[in-house]
């Protein structure tokens, strides 16, 4: 993370980027005796890794059309326009993702299977953070765009409301926190959304503050699970009878959330009205629903668990659980008396966020101002909201049961059940013998080749000019092509040794016309040596065995396949070996530095210091290795272990 928020290159933030996701998968599924934990480590990881892609595409189109991956002479650089658009359409969502944003939230509850110091840190202050914080980082690109902005804000909405809702109706505890924090992090994509410096500082203001509210609710969870035996809602309470520096600890951070005044929250929603009022009332209404829909699941929450009768002998809680909570209760406390450093800080992440100043100036003034207006109609509104849960706690649910049965959780389980079951099908049919295994790497790999040539520009091949000294290598050439075709189609194997040591042979003249008189003997080496080995097997093996393998018979499938995939593969080879022929040869290249410089390496040619030096070094490697694999073998024939 501190590399992640440090970072000034593309390319080193998308690495920090990558890193934060693995490290979260192994801390998610930290318990990886249970399958849950397992799957949704991955849940996360899937969502978070391939989401990420689109943040190297966005470096990458950015580098492409400014020839730099640094930040900063990004920003200065970008000019509204399509390709800034889709880069930042790209990095947009690369940010939702993380942060668990509507419709890519549904990786977050699940993640809530991770042990709750984990819950408290990565899904409060850091991981899920770290997807508005590259918002924030690219802000300057994705303001260039109306259309950034207007997704930006509808999906912060859709987030408040799906995650304030779904927040209602949850019963587990770090459930209900698990869509809050989708909800309070719709806050922060709807700030950004509305634009201009009250919207940045604001969203600044509220990741900071929600860091020390969340964190301490998250920890609240897991100290009142212990204490209550059960991390359920409806199967705890009463405990600020028995644990009452839990139950004052943990009751700041809910006020905070609930943004009352002396609490730090009560700044973040000062700033979220302020913002939405600079866009019109509209937003302002919208802005006061969501903080009323989080001041009822907030007060759901703590009620639930500290208020009311007992639900059974609660149990002692260690220290060490207690006190994180009242220190991060007392320092939402604090900040809600002195605001002026998370302000200052608020400020100092809004200008780098907008590219310009942006002042933040939270108070409290006892007067009859919208904002003031705005946080009483959100006081009465969620209060409201909790004392009539039993009538519209139907509804909540009916909507969280639809969004179950049609949500997107939906459609990434049945996309990953259908990608097991594609993959079990390639697998089937790849395994099934040698010639299916060679087609399902060589077909692929034609395919990739010729998109790659298709969507790079590329000028037009030249084949160049046949003159009269190349008539003996042309014929050499053509002797190769027929015996190639030969050895494909005969199934006489005296006669397949043969035509295929003529294919290596006449291979072996034309590296010899071609001034390479080593390589031809060596490739004469090798073919003789390998038509022998030939030539002995089959003469160890029993007539019969080959008569009856040369009267097989070909399936129908295969007579038409195996020469199509032939004339397939053979045809994008072509383009690949013409290609590169056909590209005009580099005015200046390394290996006159290689030539040069090659007395310096104490030899008298460039190809004497090739061998010594860089093969020298693999073969090195290699002795290496197999120096290892026989002290392995000779220790366990020395223990009496043979297989």
């Amino acid at each position: 993370m501190v590399g992640l928020v440090t970072a000034q290159d593309a390319i080193l933030l998308f690495v920090f980027w990558d890193l934060t996701a693995v490290a979260s998968y192994f801390l998610i599924g930290y318990d990886s005796h249970r399958r849950d934990a397992r799957a949704n480590a991955l849940m996360a990881l899937l969502v978070t890794g391939i989401s990420a892609v689109l943040l190297l595409v966005a470096a990458v189109l950015l580098y492409d059309e400014y020839g730099t991956f640094s930040l900063p002479l990004l920003f200065q650089a970008a000019e509204p326009g399509a390709l800034v658009t889709t880069a930042g359409a790209l990095v947009a969502v690369a940010g939702l993702a993380k942060s668990a944003q509507v419709p890519l939230h549904f990786w977050l509850p699940r993640a809530m299977v991770a042990p709750t110091p984990v819950s408290a840190y990565l899904h409060s202050a850091a991981m899920v953070a770290a997807g508005v914080f590259l918002l924030g980082r690219f802000y300057p690109l994705i303001q260039t765009s109306g259309i950034l902005l207007d997704l930006l804000l509808w999906t912060g909405i859709a987030s408040m409301a799906v995650g304030g809702i779904l927040a209602l109706t949850r019963d587990a505890m770090k459930q209900v926190l698990a869509y809050s924090t989708i909800a309070q992090y719709g806050y922060v994509t709807f700030m950004l959304g509305l634009g201009g410096a009250k919207g940045a500082v604001g969203a600044s203001f509220y990741v900071l503050a929600h860091a020390l509210m969340k964190s301490a609710l998250f920890l609240t969870a897991g100290a009142a699970a212990e204490a209550g035996r059960d991390d359920r809602l409806s199967r705890v309470g009463g405990l600020a009878r028995t644990h009452r520096a839990l139950a004052v600890g943990s009751g700041l951070a809910a006020a905070g959330l609930a943004a009352l005044p002396l609490t730090v929250g009560f700044f973040k929603d000062e700033l979220l009205f302020a913002a939405a009022l600079e866009r019109g009332s509209p937003w302002a209404a919208v802005a006061v629903g969501s903080a009323a829909l989080t001041l009822a699941y907030v007060a759901r929450f703590w009620v639930s668990i500290f208020l009311g009768p007992p639900q059974g002998t609660a149990r002692a809680v260690p220290v060490a659980l207690v006190w994180p909570v009242v220190l991060l209760g007392g320092l939402v406390l604090a900040g809600g008396i002195v605001v002026e450093p998370l302000a200052r800080l608020a400020a100092a992440a809004g200008e780098a966020t907008l590219g310009a100043p942006a002042p933040a100036e939270p108070a409290y003034h006892l007067d009859a101002r919208a904002v003031n207006l705005l946080a009483l109609a959100t006081y009465a509104l969620g209060a409201a909201l909790f004392f009539t849960r039993a009538r519209w706690a139907p509804a909540a649910r009916a909507v969280a049961e639809l969004g179950e049965r049609g949500g997107p959780e939906r459609l990434y389980r049945g996309a990953l059940r259908g990608l097991n079951l594609l993959s079990d099908r390639i697998h089937d049919v790849e395994v099934r013998d040698l010639r299916t295994r060679v087609a399902s790497v060589l077909v692929p790999a034609g395919i990739l080749v010729l998109l790659g040539i298709w969507v790079t520009p590329t000028g037009g091949y030249d084949p160049g000019s046949i003159g009269t000294a190349d008539i003996g290598l042309v014929l050499v050439l053509v002797v190769a092509t027929l015996a190639a075709l030969a050895t494909a189609m005969t199934r006489l194997h005296l006669t397949l040794v043969l035509v295929l040591s003529a294919l290596g042979f006449s291979l072996a003249v034309a590296y010899a016309f071609s001034g390479a008189p080593d390589v031809a003997l060596v490739a004469v080496l090798v073919e003789t040596i390998v038509a022998l080995l030939f030539l002995g097997v089959f003469a160890l093996l029993p007539r019969e065995v080959l008569r009856r393998e040369a009267r097989l018979k070909t399936s129908r499938s295969r007579r038409w396949r195996d020469p199509l995939i032939g004339l397939f593969s053979g045809a994008v080879a072509f383009l690949v070996v013409w290609s590169a022929l056909s590209r005009p040869a580099p005015e200046a290249s390394v290996a006159g530095d290689h030539v040069r410089l090659a007395p310096d390496a104490h030899g008298s040619d460039v190809v004497t210091v090739i061998l010594a030096d860089f093969r020298g070094l693999d073969t090195l490697g290699e002795i290496t290795v197999l120096a290892v694999a026989l002290l392995g073998i000779a220790t366990l024939l020395r223990r009496g272990r043979t297989t």
